[in-house]
């Protein structure tokens, strides 16, 4: 029976191949960081209202410059398509009609292209080339498809440590040892209705959009270098952006409210504090540790979060704390798994659900009032 969030994990669990599985869940090294993501949210207390007359409650939220049926969105998830069928498409047809942000992840495996067509306010996330002409190459051509939202993500200048990758037999590129048609092979219904589907519709999955041009197929060797050769990039490297891209550009990945700063003064639009789910450094600070500090320094930025967010209040929470809006990323691409657009719709309802339920609990009628009112027990 499926009646939250966490829910979806566990029946994705049971349906995905355990590489897989192990991809999506797993963070690096002891998972530290992706831990203390929830943590953080535990420790932080509600401090209800009564008698406020909360009927006619709204989860409407304004986001640069655009309004939203509720303050969460799609965080951007790489290989989702290998996931579920047609996994990117699904989730960028499920946002557009749930009124949401949806994030087209730079290692997804369906051209951006085709993705904005399926949802005209989608927004593309990119994983920067480590060339200056590629860089350039990569925002041409994200601004030529239509997108209007811009999101470059900077912690990933180093390949992370992902040990639980190695462990589960999971790899990029993709590698069809033994083990792995094994694990392939004792999930049928995956095999049968996600990547088999696939194979027959599309031919071998590529990274379609890491470049301006189309990546390497997950099997090749090509793969692994294309997400290499990063770590020179630094500001001068957005600021060039900044000046090429004429949307809205938004940082992801930071942490520290002197990068929040550094980004506010190149006149990015937001940021996106995030440890990258844990996957990134281990012991990295989560995003709402980080969040009462960034906000002081965003000034005209916007300030959104992700990491660790299940429950509708969490979402309070960080709202609570300063954020404009958070991002889910693991338990909608659960969802995508076990039931494709109906499963995920479901779960974007149930997150709606829980926050318009929460709000009538904590006696508030919007999402705006949360900084109004004394909703955190501070300690």
């Amino acid at each position: 029976m499926i009646l939250n969030l966490d829910d979806y994990e566990i029946a994705a669990r049971r349906r995905l191949p355990r590489p897989l599985f192990q991809y999506v869940a797993g963070a690096s090294e002891t998972a530290a960081a992706r831990e203390d993501n929830r943590a953080a949210l535990d420790e932080l207390k509600l401090v209800p209202r009564v008698l406020r007359g909360v009927e006619g409650r709204t989860l409407r939220q304004r986001l640069l410059g655009e309004e939203w049926a509720a303050p969460f969105g799609i965080a951007p998830m790489g290989i989702s398509a290998l996931m579920a069928l047609d996994g990117d498409n699904v989730a960028a047809r499920v946002a557009d009609r749930e009124g949401i942000p949806y994030v087209l992840s730079g290692s997804s495996l369906t051209r951006l292209e085709e993705v904005i067509e399926t949802n005209p306010r989608a927004w593309f996330q990119a994983y920067v080339p480590g060339e200056e002409d590629r860089i350039e190459a990569l925002v041409a051509r994200v601004a030529a498809a239509g997108y209007r939202t811009l999101v470059l993500t900077a912690d990933t200048a180093v390949l992370a440590n992902r040990e639980n990758n190695l462990r589960a037999g999971f790899s990029t590129p993709l590698r069809f040892t033994p083990r792995l048609l094994w694990d392939f092979g004792i999930k049928p219904r995956w095999l049968l209705t996600t990547f088999l589907p696939t194979l027959r519709r599309r031919g071998m999955p590529h990274f379609e959009n890491s470049h301006a041009q189309r990546g390497a197929p997950i099997v090749s060797r090509q793969a692994a270098r294309d997400f290499g050769r990063k770590d020179h990039l630094n500001w001068d490297h957005v600021r060039r952006i900044r000046d090429q891209w004429k949307g809205k550009l938004v940082v992801k990945g930071v942490l520290s409210h002197l990068d929040v700063a550094l980004a506010r003064d190149i006149g990015c639009d937001g940021v996106v504090l995030s440890n990258h789910g844990g996957r990134q450094l281990d012991h990295a600070i989560s995003a709402i540790r980080a969040l009462p500090r960034a906000k002081a320094e965003a000034g005209h930025m916007v300030i959104m979060v992700d990491g660790g967010i299940r429950r509708g209040t969490d979402v309070v929470k960080a709202l609570a704390l300063g954020a404009d809006f958070v991002f889910i990323g693991r338990p909608f691409l659960y969802a995508s798994t076990i039931g494709g657009e109906e499963s995920l719709g479901g779960a974007v309802q149930i997150m709606k659900n829980e926050i318009y339920r929460d709000l009538g609990l904590l006696g508030l009628r919007s999402t705006g009032e949360t900084r109004s009112s004394p909703v955190l027990h501070q300690t």
